[in-house]
């Protein structure tokens, strides 16, 4: 059964057959692996993603709502800006997501001196054939409203004799939440206080904030209001790269100084969803669009990144959010905001302005790779900055099939590169673990020597030159079904962890390696992670060999996989991420950092976004 909502097509269930089954108790185990979501785009789908529509497997079921909330939650109707213009809600990113945009053409209408909020999950009772969650729509409340003023028995009074007492009061009109009740009602005041990170800040590597947590929790995290905030520059024209956009939404995190400029997105849409995005654009005579080629099939557009132009200078910043509202409030994601760079002096060499790290060759041989005429005047305006200070590694994935040397520029054959020539080998490597933490899972064979614990695990284990080939543990971190329970957003944070039952029911040996979602050192274990991050800890977890934050998620399609006895490797979607390896800055490894909140100065200790050690599902959670 599938029920269409703001962001996709729910499929509540595998059975048909299940709709009468008891909902789980608190009682149950609720450590098996989360099988939310459409398979990642080795199942013939997208890679991200994060906001696919979700499948959950028909032993997991939706929570019961108490159908009298409350009544001292206040729902208020999201800020209107005086300079971006409200078009009709669209749906967005795959053609998935299709279903949704009836039900956001019809909106709920609730008056604003309504008791209680609208519950915009509740459960339908007079249709049996009907399970789990389901949005109202508007012709059922069209129907309360009638009967309402029917049981009141009171007539509409004459035009020329009405009394203020009489009106009714202002109607606002607002699409269902798939989030819950409570997910527009208004930040606190102090969410969008900036608190812009030490100007020294070692790693530059920062989380979002996250509505719903203490304020020191928040303290030096980032929401994407101050990224885009004068603080960081006098923005002239930006670049957005991601996979899910919802234009007006957008716009409007950009202050009102900034709304009118230059936007360009890069997306990887086709055929309706793109009209779709066009469509959303329509109002914004200052928004343009390059699209990605995507020549592999199931591959997808998702790589997160922003470039920023000032009168000041140029940044990067390489993130793990989509464009969507959701994705900035109460999940847990990382980013790493690029310095400010200046402009180069006129008639300055084309090497000048190189970093240790290569990161501005890498930048613009990843930005060729697109192709794309919209891209080419960036491309020259890099070129004339000064990107000297990065002390990071660019590592990227683009779509295609690459032979020789060419097999290391992207996906993991890539990072495999970098950490051979940029690492060096530790005493007891075997004990060093590796652990990779992500938000979707793809199809990785019919057991572990396929690919995850052949080629993957062996790129993930390189330290250096060593001949060496270790089998250290390897933890996984993926939110089990009771994480998702009691995060902040409950059981419709598992959109954003697409697994489906279909490919976790052929890879039964993988469930081995998951552990549990825990942040109480960045306060974050109930804000369900779409940050993506692989590192290699030492035994007491206290140090770490080098650390990595991308888009990729734990599939073939995001990294790449080898071909044709290993002599070629095919790589299905566009990534991005950055490498931190302790030899840029002057370091044997990183120290992991304890208390990562409240950021108020600059450490050297590394901000690790989730508790360490991982904490291994039960034995009795595996399907």
């Amino acid at each position: 059964m599938s029920q269409a909502s703001q962001h996709g097509k729910w499929t509540l269930s595998s059975s048909d057959d299940d709709n009468d089954d008891p909902l789980p108790s608190a009682s149950n185990n609720n450590n098996s692996p989360l099988l939310f979501g459409s398979p990642p785009p080795d199942q013939h789908t997208s890679s991200d993603s994060n906001h696919n529509p979700p499948k959950i497997a028909s032993n997991f079921h939706q929570p019961k709502h108490d159908p009298d909330p409350p009544p001292s939650i206040e729902v208020k109707p999201e800020p209107k800006s005086d300079t971006v213009t409200a078009v009709p809600p669209l749906s967005i990113g795959s053609e998935a997501r299709q279903a949704s945009q009836a039900s956001q053409l019809k909106p709920v209408k609730y008056e604003s001196n309504q008791s209680r909020p609208f519950l915009a999950g509740k459960r339908k009772k007079d249709d049996d054939s009907i399970s789990g969650w389901a949005l109202s729509d508007s012709d059922d409340d069209d129907d309360d409203d009638k009967a309402k003023g029917q049981s009141s028995g009171q007539k509409d009074p004459p035009p020329k004799r009405s009394s203020p007492k009489l009106k009714k009061a202002k109607v606002e009109e607002r699409p269902p939440s798939p989030h819950g009740r409570t997910y527009y009602i208004d930040e606190p005041d102090d969410f969008f206080e900036t608190s812009v990170p030490p100007v020294n800040d070692t790693y530059r590597f920062y989380l979002n904030k996250v509505t719903g947590l203490e304020k020191r929790y928040n303290t030096g995290a980032l929401h994407i209001k101050e990224i885009l905030s004068p603080l960081f520059g006098t923005l002239k024209e930006s670049v957005q790269f991601n996979y899910c956009f919802d234009i007006a939404w957008m716009l409007q995190q950009y202050p009102p100084e900034f709304r009118d400029k230059p936007v360009l997105i890069v997306h990887g849409d086709k055929r309706e969803a793109k009209a779709r995005l066009l469509q959303q654009a329509q109002p914004y005579s200052q928004v343009r669009f390059c699209q990605a080629k995507l020549d592999i099939a199931f591959g997808t557009h998702h790589t997160k990144m922003m470039l920023l132009w000032y009168e000041e200078g140029f940044r990067v910043v390489i993130l793990t959010s989509n464009m969507i509202r959701a994705d900035w409030y109460q999940k847990t994601q990382g980013l790493w905001m690029s310095p400010l760079y200046l402009r180069l002096p006129k008639g300055s060499p084309e090497t000048a302005g190189e970093s240790p790290t290569l990161f501005k060759r890498d930048l613009l041989e990843y930005l060729g790779a697109y192709r794309a005429p919209e891209i080419t005047d960036w491309i020259q305006r890099i070129r004339e900055h000064d990107l000297s200070e990065t002390r990071v590694y660019l590592i990227g994935s683009t779509p295609g099939r690459y032979l020789g040397s060419d097999m290391e520029r992207w996906g993991h054959l890539r990072l495999r590169k970098l950490l051979h020539d940029h690492t060096r080998p530790i005493p007891n490597e075997e004990k060093w673990p590796v652990i990779g933490q992500f938000s979707s899972i793809g199809s990785m064979g019919v057991d572990k020597t396929k690919w995850l614990a052949g080629e993957f695990q062996r790129t993930l284990t390189t330290l250096g030159k060593s001949s060496l080939r270790p089998d250290p543990p390897m933890h996984l971190i993926y939110p089990s079904v009771d994480d998702v329970r009691t995060s902040l957003e409950g059981y419709p944070a598992g959109g954003s962890l697409p697994y489906s039952i279909q490919t976790a029911q052929k890879q039964l040996w993988l469930h081995s390696y998951f552990h549990r979602w825990q942040a109480e050192t960045t306060g974050r274990s109930h804000a369900m992670p779409h940050i993506k991050t692989y590192m290699r800890a030492s035994p007491d977890f206290t140090q770490l060999a080098w650390f990595l934050v991308t888009s990729a998620n734990l599939s073939k399609a995001a990294w790449g996989a080898l071909e044709k006895n290993k002599t070629q490797v095919m790589v299905r979607s566009y990534e991005l991420g950055v490498l931190y390896v302790p030899s840029a800055f002057s370091m044997s490894t990183f120290p992991v950092q304890m208390d990562v909140f409240p950021a108020t100065t600059s450490s050297t200790s590394f901000p690790v976004p989730f508790d360490l050690p991982p904490k291994r599902y039960s034995s009795k959670g595996y399907l």
